[in-house]
Formats: C-alpha cells, sequence, structure tokens
C-alpha cells in the first residue's frame, strides 16, 4: 500500500520556528547544519528504528514544520548520549537541540507535563535495566537470559501506565 502524500504550502509553515528554536539555550547553532548524515549514522536509535532520523529532524525545523515536528513522539526517542554531536563536523549539538524542541513542545502543550514525568520513570527504568544487564553479564553470563527476563517482568509491573 503507498503511503499517502502529504501536501503542504507556503501557509502551512511557521517561518520563525526556526529563530525560536535558535533562540533557546542549545538550539543555537541549529543553522549550520548541511544535512550530512553523520548524526544519523552515529545515533544508536537508528539502529533500532529507521524511522528515527536526526537530519529529518533539523531539516523539518529549517523548513518550519512546527506542528509535526514538535507533536512528534520521535523527540522523545533521543538517548541523549552525544554520539551525534561528537561526530558532527559542524559541531551541531544535536542533543541539546532534541532537549530544546522537548521544551517548545511542553511549553506550546504539544506534550503534556505528564509527559515529563512518564519519560522520566522510563529513563530510570532503562537505566536501572542497563545496569542489571551489564552486572549480569560480568558476573554471571550463563544465567543472563533467564535473570534479564525476569528483571524485565518485574520492572514493568513496577511502571505507572
Amino acid at each position: 500500500m503507498a503511503e499517502e502524500e502529504q501536501v503542504l504550502t507556503v501557509g502551512d509553515l511557521d517561518l520563525s520556528f526556526c529563530d525560536e528554536l535558535a533562540a533557546q539555550p542549545g538550539g543555537e547553532h541549529i543553522r549550520r547544519c548541511f544535512a550530512c548524515g553523520t548524526c544519523a549514522a552515529g545515533c544508536p536509535i537508528t539502529e533500532v528504528d529507521p524511522n528515527y532520523n536526526p537530519r529529518k529532524i533539523i531539516r523539518q525545523v529549517l523548513f518550519g514544520l512546527r506542528q509535526e515536528v514538535l507533536s512528534s513522539p520521535l523527540i522523545w526517542y533521543c538517548l541523549v548520549c552525544y554520539r551525534c554531536y561528537a561526530r558532527c563536523p559542524q559541531k551541531v549539538n544535536f542533543t541539546d537541540v532534541m532537549r530544546a524542541l522537548r521544551y517548545l513542545a511542553v511549553k506550546g502543550r504539544y506534550a503534556s507535563s505528564d509527559t515529563l514525568k512518564r519519560l522520566e520513570e522510563l529513563d530510570r527504568f532503562t537505566q536501572v535495566l542497563r545496569h542489571d544487564l551489564v552486572e549480569y553479564g560480568f558476573t554471571k553470563r550463563a544465567e543472563l537470559l533467564e535473570a534479564f527476563r525476569g528483571k524485565v517482568e518485574e520492572r514493568l509491573g513496577n511502571l505507572k501506565p
């Protein structure tokens, strides 16, 4: 099935969006991006979700697609690992750009303040889970898979919907 094509007009674009983002801490260097794709090539999220593309998000900002960017769940996928920044030849700190976009999403009511609380819980869950996996990987390799399954089930049961 073919994907539905979205038609945009100049009236749909928010030409002040890029300026607003550039005025936020972390968004100052957004215009340096020349879409080389180094950020996407080094991003661990692009390995598990092909829809996540830092280069595409920056281009959407530059083109003024405010609603599309700020209402997208993709802006919450960033792991804040700074791999993109370390590899970017233009030193566009995409990690900080994502933080600024998240701030604008909450400020503009594209995301609820409850979203931040739920994401903090999720971040804590994934940090603990990663810690446990690393610990088990070094200390109990034979038991790793079974222990991992038990931990995931236990921690998922403790997460609030």
